[in-house]
């Protein structure tokens, strides 16, 4: 059998958690890697993983407008991109109520929007040469529901949705499109990462309050290790028929089991109630 090829990865947010795994992975292989940073020091940190494969590029992919020319200048420099991962973003955490319309736009921007512009940028290229591999990197909270963070649910419900429809479209051009679906991993994502709404509703303590102090209680003590979900990420790119959604973890699994049976149970339920709207023949 002969070696994998070696191939060009963009991994948005490569300075910490998946991204930085992901990234150390793929070189360890012997890819070579784009990473995108927002801070300059972050940048020097990166290159030093592997100077002769690792080109960093400074950007905030909610800054839309600059994606274009950073893809573009960073195929000047690395060549064709293979794999795109959208790996950067980041939770938010709070009551809907509590929570304002500005911070849904942002969580959405990092998300949601800036992904997708990253696609748009990339895309031409794949599509042209007829191969490629994009993976977003949704969560378990792209299919499953917690209360208090609505408004991130709602973000990778979006990513998810975008995923698997963008799949069906670019499906016949050789570009796989995957959507990479973590449970609870030790990264920084609920600990220095999140953004959290401060509380003022009374109300809502009961259900809340808890649910926060676990947070940040488990923060760094997660079961799901990084290492192992970029290893996963070698494997789906290496794969001639990668799936078009993945959970990792077994809380990923279990949970989007019971979500599962639970759609069943109550679709049975309802079952003659949503046959009952078609015009009587």
């Amino acid at each position: 059998m002969s070696p994998p090829a070696i191939k060009t990865f963009l991994i948005t947010g490569v300075s910490s958690g998946l991204g930085r795994a992901f990234a150390e992975v793929a070189l360890a292989a012997g890819h070579q890697v784009i990473g995108t940073v927002r801070k300059s020091e972050d940048a020097g940190r990166f290159v030093e993983l592997a100077p002769e494969r690792v080109y960093p590029v400074q950007l905030d992919v909610t800054d839309y407008d600059a994606i274009p020319a950073a893809v573009a200048d960073a195929e000047a420099m690395a060549g064709p991109i293979d794999v795109l991962v959208n790996n950067a973003g980041y939770g938010h955490e709070g009551v809907l109520e509590e929570a304002s319309i500005d911070d849904l736009k942002r969580q959405f921007a990092a998300n949601v929007f800036g992904p997708v512009a990253m696609i748009q940028a990339v895309l031409p290229g794949m599509r042209t040469r007829r191969r490629g591999h994009i993976v977003n990197v949704t969560s378990m909270g792209g299919f499953i529901t917690m209360p208090g963070i609505s408004f991130y649910i709602g973000s990778k419900f979006a990513l998810e949705g975008i995923s698997e429809a963008l799949g069906k479209e670019v499906a016949s051009f050789g570009v796989h499109v995957t959507a990479l679906a973590p449970g609870q991993f030790r990264t920084e994502w609920a600990g220095r990462s999140m953004d959290r709404t401060p509380r003022c509703i009374d109300d809502y303590d009961e259900v809340m309050n808890p649910i926060r102090a676990a947070r940040q209680a488990k923060s760094g003590k997660q079961q799901g290790d990084p290492q192992k979900a970029a290893q996963v990420l070698l494997k789906l790119i290496e794969s001639d028929n990668p799936p078009s959604r993945l959970f990792l973890g077994e809380d990923a699994l279990e949970l989007v089991g019971q979500k599962l049976a639970f759609m069943q149970t109550e679709m049975a339920t309802w079952d003659e109630v949503s046959r009952s709207t078609n015009f009587s023949v």
